[in-house]
């Protein structure tokens, strides 16, 4: 059993600062609440304060059906200490939650903020989290949805972290332009989060957090090993170039693969050289075909579309390559997507052909 978590004594919460028993009978205030954010705050608490030495978290469900999973307290608190490392975070900055504790990256910036000294603001999770706030912030973590609302306010924030889905190319040219630090961050709940982050000014790739290594399997997968954040070594289904034994370049998803006349064919590569001529959310996915095995298939978010039109316009206009033209086009009015705004790609696929 481990002791209670001692809180750093610079670790502020709304302004106030706590004893661990004084910051126990707030979290259960919390949990009395009529607001499902607060409570999710005063449920972490309460088990972050507790006498075990594991907490329980949910997956985010974006390749698949939420699972429960436990995660070592000592786990999170190495990882909190990471990312002060990485981002320069020094004890009495501000921070901001806008995001659910009832998931990963919301209980781990009250990890953070306890572990590191941060003087922590919690407000409701909203696309426009900034709006009604005057202070600024050393330290942010939002998701892209939640970004893309508040480019006008960024000014408040110093260095904001982006999670939960991909960083499109459009919002980043939109970011790189402010005078916020921003970065695209790589993770997972089984590594708490992100190990390593791409600064979103500088680079196309991820640099791994420290005492972070990473490799390739035989697919081209990312293997990762983070013993201060988890027992195990961490096989991913995430294809990727490696740059050195720090940095690596995101690819797409082995799953996501297509075999199509014998060419394999990532979809979020071609994905990429796509986006310029597509004004919609779309994906490029497998169909079953007799010739070809699988056929190259691109589904649009949109009520309707004349299929024709689009594959002309993309062979005029696009570097495709005839393997990486789609084959055929759907289109569907909402796209299934996790609470993060990340499309839900398997899960969109069947809701298109039920």
């Amino acid at each position: 059993m481990q002791k209670k978590t001692r809180l750093h004594p610079d670790f502020k919460l709304n302004g106030q600062s706590f004893s661990e028993e004084a910051l126990l009978t707030f979290a259960r205030l919390e949990q009395a609440s009529d607001k499902d954010y607060r409570v999710s705050v005063g449920d972490f608490l309460v088990d972050w304060l507790s006498e075990t030495d594991s907490v329980k978290v949910f997956t985010s469900g974006s390749t698949g059906k939420p699972k429960q999973i436990i995660l070592q307290k000592e786990h999170m608190r190495n990882s909190a200490m990471a990312t002060g490392r990485f981002f320069n975070l020094q004890s009495g900055e501000s921070a901001l939650l806008c995001l659910s504790a009832a998931f990963i990256a919301g209980k781990m910036m009250l990890v953070r903020a306890m572990v590191l000294g941060l003087e922590l603001v919690i407000v409701p999770p909203s696309n426009n989290p900034l709006k009604d706030l005057k202070e600024n912030f050393d330290f942010v973590a939002m998701v892209p949805l939640q970004v893309t609302s508040s480019l006008a306010l960024l000014n408040q924030v110093k260095t904001l972290i982006i999670g939960g889905a991909p960083v499109s190319k459009e919002l980043r040219e939109e970011l790189v332009v402010l005078n916020t630090n921003s970065f695209e961050t790589y993770g997972m709940t089984e590594t708490i989060t992100h190990i390593a982050a791409k600064n979103l000014k500088e680079s196309n790739f991820f640099r791994v957090l420290p005492e972070v290594t990473i490799d390739k399997d035989q697919r081209g997968c990312l293997v990762v090993k983070a013993p201060r954040v988890s027992f195990e070594v961490i096989q991913t289904n995430d294809m990727v170039e490696l740059k050195g034994s720090q940095m690596f370049k995101w690819l797409g998803r082995w799953d996501n693969v297509i075999n199509s006349g014998g060419i394999k064919l990532i979809p979020e590569v071609i994905e990429e050289k796509l986006k310029p001529h597509i004004q919609n959310r779309f994906f490029l996915f497998g169909v079953k075909d007799e010739r070809l095995g699988q056929k190259l298939c691109l589904l649009i978010e949109q009520e309707s579309v004349v299929s024709k039109n689009i594959i002309e316009g993309i062979k005029q206009h696009s570097n495709l390559t005839k393997f990486e033209t789609p084959k055929s086009i759907y289109t569907l009015a909402k796209f299934v997507e996790t609470d993060t705004g990340k499309v839900k790609r398997q899960a969109t696929i069947d809701k298109l052909f039920l």
